[in-house]
């Protein structure tokens, strides 16, 4: 039984002074399919179809039919989240991106280089974006106030919708496991059951996440 319900969430086990919870992150780079095979395994021809309509989705939502690696960065991004979700779902690995300290250093960077490019390079369209289109006059500077707010809080609620997800269903999966030694054995049978449906849709929660997160960052970058 463990003293504190979030202990499965810290990353202070080291090695050497070293925090080695964090190197669950790189290890999606080990699965990444291989380019070099004679024929294709039926993994990278999945994921390839996976990566490509995604791809075409992308693409519509930020209007670049003639630049082809627009949507390289938010394919890597989906890539990157995807790998850590699914790892956090195995046993004895760290789930790091359910830390704020990686969601908000992926969606912090990224809306303030939109916010500038922007603001250097849009000046007059990003004045015209705080003022919808057919705004009652009195209501204009509410407006104005709305939208900045708006934008100012993009990169939290990108960074705490993540880390909020995945810390919902790890800490749901931990609840019911504690209780196991606990009770009868048939129900403990219900409880591994009920265990495994939600594991499923835990599974299932680590891509809508990441898809969530690739698409509202591309409407932002599609919005400058």
């Amino acid at each position: 039984m463990m003293m504190n319900l979030f202990s499965v969430f810290d990353p202070s086990t080291s090695i050497f002074n070293l925090s080695i919870n964090w190197m669950s992150t790189l290890s999606g780079f080990f699965i990444v399919p291989m380019m070099f095979w004679l024929l294709p395994s039926r993994y990278i021809m999945i994921w390839s179809s996976m990566l490509s309509t995604l791809h075409q989705e992308l693409k519509l939502l930020l209007y670049s039919y003639q630049n082809l690696g627009a949507t390289l960065i938010f394919l890597s991004l989906f890539t990157f989240i995807l790998c850590n979700n699914f790892l956090g779902l195995f046993p004895y690995i760290f789930t790091s991106s359910s830390h704020l300290s990686m969601t908000l250093t992926l969606a912090l960077p990224l809306w303030l280089s939109f916010l500038i490019y922007g603001w250097l390079n849009h000046t007059q369209h990003m004045f015209a974006h705080l003022m919808p289109q057919g705004t009652p006059p009195a209501l204009m500077p509410f407006m104005v106030c709305i939208e900045t707010i708006s934008n100012l809080i993009r990169p939290g609620t990108l960074a705490i919708r993540l880390a909020a997800n995945m810390i919902a269903g790890h800490l749901l999966l931990t609840l019911l496991g504690n209780t196991g030694p606990f009770i009868s054995m048939p129900i403990t049978s219900i409880l591994i059951i009920s265990q495994m449906a939600l594991l499923m849709l835990e599974s299932a929660v680590a891509i809508i996440q990441a898809y969530v997160f690739t698409i509202l960052t591309t409407l932002y970058a599609s919005e400058i």
